[in-house]
Order: C-alpha cells, then structure tokens, then sequence
C-alpha cells in the first residue's frame, strides 16, 4: 500500500476507531453496501437454493453500482455519484504508466467479466402478507 501511495502521490492517514467524525463516511458505506446490495442478493440467491460467496458478490457488485448505488441522491452532495464523476473527471489527473513500479508486471491478475444473475424478487408490501392472513397477526 505504501508503493502505491508514492505512485499516486497520496498520504495514508489511519482514522481513530469507533471516531463519527472520522470513520462515518466509510462505516456508512458498509451499512448501505450490506442493506442495499448483500442482503438483498443473499433473500434472492436463497429464493433458488444457492448460497451467497465471493464468486458471486464479485460478479454481481459492478452492475448494482452502476445500476444502484450510483444513480441514487447522495446525502451530503444532494447529486447522483455517476452525474458527480462525470463532472469531476475533467479536473482528474491522470493515472501512472505502470502504478507500483517496485511490483513485477506478471503479478497482474485476470479478473474475467461475467453477466449478471437473472434475479426476481420475492418481497411483498405487509398489506399482501396481511391479507393473506386475513387481517390478523399470527405468533410463531
């Protein structure tokens, strides 16, 4: 990590733990990630008898950013991430050649680009489910 931030011309800065002010911005991604992207894609991968792993995560993470989570309103910036990257790229520098030049090029790793899984989703608002059981609540 210390080559690449030569590379790039960045400074690492490690945040204090369980810091709001420092953190929050990072821990609230891993909340939207994991409610927005894993546990939905974990109730649908279940609905056919498959388990959720890395393979899959991986395969299906690129199309939800860019169908998903970048097309939402962000909070602090009020614009969609994608609206807000096409306007900063033109101020962007551009990237080195070759980042990590003390790293081997036969390091590289082959990442192959594979389609989405068809996906349904099996949710239903609580009046469907409410109806279905005539209105009353049942315990279990």
């Amino acid at each position: 990590m210390l080559t690449i931030t030569k590379d790039y011309g960045f400074k690492l800065k490690a945040c204090k733990p369980y810091r709001a002010k420092t953190k929050g911005k990072v821990e609230r991604f891993n909340h939207y990630l994991k409610n927005s992207f894993i546990v939905p894609l974990n109730t649908d991968l279940r609905a056919h008898n498959l388990e959720l792993d890395i393979e899959i995560a991986n395969a299906k993470v690129g199309p939800w950013l860019q169908r998903v989570a970048h097309q939402r309103i962000h909070g602090t910036t009020l614009e969609k991430p994608a609206d807000r990257l096409a306007k900063e790229v033109k101020s962007l520098l551009p990237l080195p050649a070759r980042v990590c030049q003390s790293i081997p090029q036969t390091n590289t790793l082959n990442i192959p680009i594979v389609p989405p899984l068809e996906s349904v989703s099996l949710q239903h608002s609580i009046s469907v489910y409410e109806a279905l059981l005539g209105g009353e609540h049942v315990i279990a």
